[in-house]
């Protein structure tokens, strides 16, 4: 597996983040294939890197509900 230098990128707040500073993730729309996803309150530490299609997949599932506790 290659490395990907995100040290770069532009990074936007997800809009399901709460406004009290926690729960945050970000992510990056700099790479066409790739969706970049790092913790904000951590900005210095790992991101996770998925496929384009794959994150979609993920974020499609979680605003129909399907990750409910």
């Amino acid at each position: 597996m290659r490395s990907i230098d995100l040290s770069g990128v532009t990074w936007r707040k997800s809009s399901y983040s709460n406004t009290s500073g926690g729960e945050c993730i970000e992510v990056s729309d700099d790479f066409p294939a790739l969706v970049p996803v790092r913790d904000s309150k951590s900005p210095d530490g790992p991101a996770l890197v998925f496929g384009a299609a794959a994150w979609e997949s993920f974020a499609a599932a979680v605003s129909r509900g399907g990750f409910t506790a």
